[in-house]
């Protein structure tokens, strides 16, 4: 019957105006909400069959909800470095847990990037989901793999530690003065092991005293700070007026096992050019000592054996440390007509904690320590869904993937399209007020027209009612 037909489509329209209320409603609700993407409700008719000739059944509304999932927000800068948004098409990759996570626990894919540490050292979002990326292993490397989801794993900070570098390059900016012949009443009686300048350090009455020397500090592996000493006697008879016997050692000897005269690394010579520039080929002092392993024309080198070896040149046992590997950078030494003067700088870094968390436009998230240095931890991936308004949204903001939405690849921040990350920033909600108020003005106006379709159709079957009577 047409009356009955009416008030079904009044109902409809109530039924599908008050979705869209509540759409609005949510909007609206959400204006601040990070990232947020607006719902709208959509209408279209209900086409019914006519059975007679002149008399028309109405069908009604029906009503859907469309999500702008792919519609991007504006940015804006906020003070924390974990505070993320995306500056292109990509979604961050969430889990519901941290580190008891398997392949088979389910991810789920967001824009909203306002993560920080909890207590555990996980980076989570505002509803506690773990951002996802790939890790990197105990030499800062990483190998992302875009094909497997499954790889990515939470990003703990907590388990860094303290950071140390030991020192792996000196840099010595030098020069010797070639006007004066020191050594002359030393160097005569001088031998690199019986009289050396080392075992005058230990005890200045023995042992040969140097015309120069200077010291030099060290980080070793457990970030502790050592001291080499550098001594040099001027050569004043082998008619070499070019050549300086020089010494490395450990200030004090008791931080070297294995050394003869105690604490020496290194003994020999270093030669200079005419015009005062340093001669490697013709030096000794990195080429010789056989314990060292060093030849000629390679990179002057000092090399320290672990705490643990049983031969060779190493660090006391009780130190407990690794070996020292440590390039010396001779390209600034001179031996000209001028005064001595001598400037050091040894690269490395004492113990040093934790003190901010960096993310670069790449994805790289790294631990900057108070010490200066600075340690990769992950990479962020990027997921790249088909069509995003086809995702499924979950009772903790996220999306999952759906047959609607299509396949789901990752992708390195930056490339193939996918968007950069951009750290100290939030993308914002993209509902626009004016836009909601005035759909929230049209769907009552709607409401209210629905309603009066099934009052005036009772009033209908009211009049048929009263034909009885």
């Amino acid at each position: 019957m047409s009356i009955n037909s009416a008030m079904n489509a009044g109902v409809s329209g109530l039924v599908s105006n008050a979705s869209s209320l509540a759409a609005i409603s949510d909007n609206i609700a959400n204006v601040n909400t990070t990232a947020y993407k607006r719902k709208s409700v959509n209408f279209s008719n209900v086409v019914t069959s006519q059975s007679e000739s002149g008399l028309y059944n109405a069908g009604g509304v029906h009503s859907s909800v469309h999500q702008y999932v792919a519609q991007q927000g504006t940015t804006q800068s906020t003070n924390s470095t974990t505070d993320l948004a995306i500056l292109g098409s990509g979604m961050f990759v969430v889990a519901d847990k941290g580190g008891d996570i398997s392949e088979s626990d389910p991810r789920f894919f967001t824009r909203a990037g306002s993560f920080s540490v909890n207590g555990d050292g996980y980076l989570v979002n505002s509803q506690g989901q773990f951002l996802q990326a790939w890790i990197a292993d105990i030499n800062g490397e990483i190998t992302p793999d875009p094909s497997n989801l499954a790889i990515m794993k939470p990003i703990n900070v907590s388990n860094l530690g303290a950071s140390v570098l030991p020192t792996t390059e000196i840099t010595l900016n030098a020069n010797f003065d070639k006007r004066a012949i020191l050594g002359s009443a030393g160097d005569a009686a001088y031998d690199a092991t019986a009289t050396s300048m080392t075992a005058y350090a230990a005890d200045n009455t023995t042992g040969t005293k140097p015309d120069f020397k200077f010291d030099v500090a060290i980080v070793d592996s457990t970030g502790g700070t050592r001291s080499l000493t550098f001594a040099l006697l001027k050569d004043s008879t082998s008619g070499e007026t070019n050549q300086w016997h020089a010494e490395i050692y450990a200030k004090p000897a008791t931080d070297l096992d294995g050394t003869n005269p105690a604490g020496q690394i290194l003994a020999g010579t270093l030669k200079f050019n005419s015009d005062g520039s340093f001669n490697q080929d013709l030096s000794t002092l990195y080429g010789t000592t056989t314990n060292q392993g060093i030849t000629k024309g390679n990179k002057p080198h000092i090399s320290i054996g672990s705490s643990e070896e049983l031969q060779g040149i190493r660090w006391a046992f009780g130190l407990g440390i690794y070996g020292s590997a440590i390039d010396v950078n001779m390209t600034s030494v001179t031996q000209l007509s001028a005064d001595n003067f001598v400037k050091t700088n040894a690269n490395g870094a004492t113990v040093g904690n934790l003190a901010a968390i960096k993310v670069e436009a790449n994805g790289f998230v790294q631990g900057v320590f108070d010490n200066s240095l600075v340690r990769t931890i992950a990479q962020i991936g990027l997921a790249s869904v088909t069509n995003p308004d086809g995702l499924k949204g979950t009772i903790k903001g996220a999306y999952e993937a759906t047959s609607a939405s299509g396949d789901v690849s990752i992708g390195i921040p930056g490339k193939a399209g996918i968007g950069q990350v951009s750290s100290s920033t939030l993308e914002t909600s993209t509902v626009d007020l004016s836009v909601e108020f005035a759909g929230l003005i049209t769907t009552q106006r709607a409401y209210s027209a629905s309603s009066k379709i099934i009052t005036t159709a009772d009033q209908m079957l009211e009049e048929l009612l009263s034909i009885k009577r």
